[in-house]
């Protein structure tokens, strides 16, 4: 499928990949999307979308966005028809680590700005925008512990077996609790990053534990406290993901109120590199890759409107939008929810958060 925006106004002239571009001309841009199969990823689309149709890049920027059903072939031939194009920039979410190096390179070796996001490629030439995923499993754990007082029962909900990312997370998380004597990992089980799978799994472990004080989750952590509830067990203290519903839970928008912490994979890495994309083809930011901090919150920290959605669905990623004095990025519900531009607003993106 291919998506052509709002801010593809007009027929640009031909590119020059690889030499700073002429000021009057708009630079073509392409995201290049593995699959649309799922909430975060319609959200990641929908925000890139948004941000092309505002300020700056509605003037700057012509682009584009190609899904590729999951299939590496796919990916790799619309990526090789955006070359032949003649593309200043791809921005892809790749099916394959290493399926899509050798198209990666044809196209750096046209001048062609390559930046992977989310699930990134190796190829050495192209740019990468991402989060740390061994930090986000310290990071939730490590909040655990300090609200236990580093001593009690902890359940880990993982998710993807042998995903990348479900491994350094894990790997993140036992190491915290494993420096910390006093906690004991009673279970740790498969959500399969999945709200109904979770709540499943946690239904059919809970008859066999022991009391449960703090229960770590990769994804679907929703899912996890309504198993608890269902099962008249005690709330835990919970470490997860940026779901809308858990942030409901510690919002007390839905009840019972839990303690916890909400992180998560943004959606908006997809406006972080278009920025990034864009300021090196212009030569207003260094040709380097950028991590970024998870945005945070916590029970006490949560705004309705800002960070929880009370009437948005509980599947619904809330991080799709930073928040705070130092927030990467900040973007409307519309922007998230429909892929519109937010009224009257110029997009800020702050690349600085590395």
């Amino acid at each position: 499928m291919i998506l052509l925006l709002a801010a593809a106004c007009g027929q640009a002239p031909q590119s020059t990949a690889g030499n700073t571009p002429a000021p009057d001309r708009k630079l073509k841009i392409a995201l290049s999307n593995s699959f649309i199969g799922n909430q975060w990823r319609v959200e990641m689309e929908n925000v890139f979308k948004a941000a092309c149709a505002m300020p700056p890049y509605l003037a700057q920027v012509e682009c584009s966005i190609y899904n590729a059903g999951n299939d590496v072939s796919t990916q790799s031939r619309q990526i090789a028809n955006l070359i032949s194009q003649g593309v200043d920039g791809i921005v892809i979410n790749a099916a394959s680590t290493s399926g899509l190096n050798g198209v990666v390179q044809q196209a750096c070796d046209r001048g062609i700005v390559v930046v992977s996001f989310d699930n990134t490629v190796d190829a050495a030439c192209g740019l990468t925008v991402n989060t740390d995923q061994i930090a986000f499993g310290k990071q939730l754990a490590q909040f655990i512990v300090d609200q236990l007082g580093g001593k009690g029962n902890v359940v880990m909900v993982t998710g993807v077996a042998g995903t990348g990312a479900d491994n350094d997370r894990n790997k993140g998380a036992k190491e915290v609790f494993a420096a910390n004597p006093g906690i004991t990992v009673v279970a740790t089980y498969s959500g399969m990053w999945d709200s109904a799978t979770a709540q499943r799994a946690t239904s059919a472990q809970l008859p066999a534990l022991p009391q449960v004080d703090g229960v770590w989750v990769s994804g679907g952590t929703d899912g996890v406290i309504k198993a608890f509830g269902a099962a008249k067990r005690p709330m835990p203290v919970f470490g997860g993901e940026a779901e809308n519903g858990f942030r409901k839970y510690m919002a007390g928008i839905l009840t019972p109120k839990v303690t916890g912490m909400s992180i998560g994979q943004p959606p908006y890495l997809s406006v972080i590199s278009l920025e990034l994309a864009r300021a090196v083809i212009k030569k207003e930011h260094p040709r380097e890759s950028i991590t970024i901090p998870f945005p945070v919150v916590t029970s006490e920290s949560l705004k309705p409107g800002e960070t929880v959605f009370p009437d948005l669905p509980d599947s619904f990623f809330a991080d799709f939008t930073d928040s705070g004095p130092d927030a990467a990025l900040i973007l409307c519900q519309e922007a998230a929810t429909d892929g519109t531009p937010c009224p009257g607003k110029t997009l800020t993106v702050n690349l600085g958060t590395s």
